[in-house]
């Protein structure tokens, strides 16, 4: 969300579209046997079957040919989906105003919708309409996912240096085709209206934080964004997306770009956070902190290797700040990401024990972190323009940030990074305040899409130190993300897995859900754990009181989840 102070962009009014735009102005036109979008900002429109989902391109006197019909407004077209009984087509039904990226305007999605074209569900078999309804259940779900971000006249996919770095002509590309695939939450949604050549519909999303801020700087105006960018090739909620694939692809893969506009000068300032680029799993199993497994096979090196590369290849050079623990099964997870770090040539490896060297709130102690690594930042640089176009510096390199969620420890390191690139946010104490306030809403906006909660540790990046409030939040938002992993987060993952192709419907097939432990979506579907539910209530009843005795100081010893449990969740 943009900050209350920003300025925000107005909406432009309805003109004819430029070259790349998409339309903005949609009208929804609903009859008995179609569903027909009509664009009222160009001339484009097309028809969708609600027999089975063919799309039709449509000239503007047949888009408004019959009147008999439902009429309303929706602000894009997300994509469509073919499951067992025909399409679904997604659209945004409202939005708001986010702010505005290099002049255009940014909206963040509000609600969207499935439009339904399943009549042929009535010749499915009994399982397959018991299995449609399962799809369908996972399609409302994936109705309600946020951080959604969409420009109509701008790809939002690249960041400044990268967008600068190529021809001038691809602004007049349709924007699906100036997009990184990596970072377009929808690719997957959009191939029915490519093949159709609808470019004028086709809206990347992208999934992750868009933060807004303007304040003055020496009597001058100044805007900073934080806008987060998550990658879709390994997609996933926290306990169910771990690691690496073959491929090199991480979960909770995040570049996060910080944009500072002051006077006829862009600054851009990128940093990486992803999972721990080993094959490693931490399945859920209703305990509080499940164990962490690490896969063995003969490919794991070859799958760091095209990790970094990737990054060298997009990023220049890598520093990488490793904050797990050196203890437990973090440790050995830690010490096994070393021992291939020492075999990958030109990328600097760092390993800082978070909890250990901040115990006991000792935050001041991450200095020592920031000591190791402030001169190789100051020496990758920042990316910096003028209005003109030219280019004065290009940033070399990036800091590469995890701990195993890559969530709570690393929002507050890769503050700190931030802050280091940013000599002149510290002058003043209003404008620091504001810078962290920022940092605040980006990391629980990230942490709410991976985790189901908000971010730990908030304290400490507004207020530099843990305050009681916070402590308390910081535990109810822990219980939070046992819930939601143990209950919730199985079925979310499925949506995931649905909307983003990694698991496809087809006719004919057998049903996934005649043996969910044995396949499935995840393997780890809410269905392997809903008849535990009930009993593992008294579990969490039992951990809410631990955690009001903890927190109020009342048999702290005799606490079942003990103190340097507590003190994990908690610091």
């Amino acid at each position: 969300m943009a900050n209350a102070d920003a300025d925000e962009a107005p909406l432009l009014s309805v003109e004819h579209l430029r070259p790349g735009s998409c339309s903005r102005e949609l009208e929804l036109r609903e009859f008995r046997d179609r569903y027909v979008i009509r664009s009222l900002d160009g001339a484009a429109a097309f028809a969708v079957l609600r027999s089975g989902g063919s799309i039709r391109p449509l000239s503007p006197e047949e888009a408004v040919a019959e009147s008999d019909c439902k009429v309303s407004r929706i602000y894009g077209v997300v994509g469509t989906i073919r499951l067992l009984a025909g399409s679904y087509v997604l659209v945004i039904t409202s939005q708001k105003d986010a702010g505005s990226y290099l002049g255009s305007p940014v909206y963040q999605v509000n609600s969207m919708k499935f439009l339904c074209c399943n009549e042929a569900i009535k010749h499915l078999t009994p399982q397959e309409r018991r299995d449609e309804a399962y799809f369908m259940s996972l399609l409302r779900i994936a109705e309600t996912t946020c951080g959604l971000y969409y420009s109509y006249d701008r790809d939002l996919t690249l960041n400044l240096q990268r967008a600068s770095k190529l021809a001038a002509g691809r602004v007049h590309k349709p924007l699906w085709k100036q997009a990184d695939p990596r970072f377009v939450w929808n690719k997957n949604l959009l191939e029915e209206l490519i093949e159709a050549k609808l470019d004028e519909f086709i809206i990347p999303l992208i999934q992750g934080s868009f933060q807004s801020a303007q304040f003055t700087l020496k009597d001058r105006p100044v805007r900073i964004t934080l806008f987060s960018r998550r990658c879709n090739r390994r997609l996933g909620t926290r306990m169910w997306r771990r690691g690496a694939n073959l491929e090199g692809a991480t979960a909770n893969f995040v570049e996060t770009e910080q944009l500072v506009e002051y006077e006829d000068l862009t600054s851009s300032f990128i940093q990486l956070r992803g999972s721990i680029p080993l094959l490693w799993e931490q399945i859920v199993d209703l305990s509080y902190k499940p164990r962490l497994s690490i896969i063995e096979h003969e490919e794991t090196h070859k799958v760091v290797q095209r990790h970094f590369h990737d990054l060298s290849q997009r990023y220049g050079k890598i520093i990488v700040a490793d904050l797990t623990d050196k203890r437990g099964d973090e440790g050995d997870l830690s010490n096994a990401f070393a021992a291939e770090m020492d075999r990958i040539p030109g990328v600097r490896y760092i390993h800082f024990d978070f909890h250990h060297v901040c115990r006991g709130g000792n935050f001041d102690n991450l200095q020592a972190l920031y000591n190791q690594i402030e001169e190789a930042i100051h020496k990758q640089g920042y990316f910096l323009m003028n209005t003109k176009g030219e280019i004065l510096l290009e940033q070399s390199g990036v800091v590469r940030s995890n701990c195993i969620d890559c969530l709570d420890r690393t929002n507050v390191t890769q503050l700190m990074g931030a802050l280091l690139s940013s000599e002149s946010i510290s002058l003043s104490d209003n404008i620091h305040d504001t810078f962290k306030k920022l940092w605040v809403e980006h990391g629980d906006e990230l942490s709410l899409e991976y985790a189901g909660s908000y971010a730990l540790k908030g304290d400490l990046v507004r207020y530099g130190r843990q305050t009681l409030p916070g402590l308390i939040k910081d535990g109810m938002s822990a219980l939070s993300r046992y819930y939601l992993n143990n209950f919730h987060d199985g079925v979310r993952q499925d949506a995931l897995d649905l909307i983003s192709g990694y698991y496809t419907v087809s006719q004919g097939s057998s049903s996934p859900f005649h043996n969910v432990s044995a396949g499935g979506f995840s393997n780890h579907s809410w269905w392997d754990y809903r008849d535990n539910f009930h009993s593992q209530s008294s579990w969490t009843e039992r951990a809410a009181l631990d955690l009001l005795h903890y927190l109020c100081g009342l048999n702290s010893r005799s606490s079942s989840l003990g103190e340097s449990q507590w003190e994990t969740v908690l610091l």
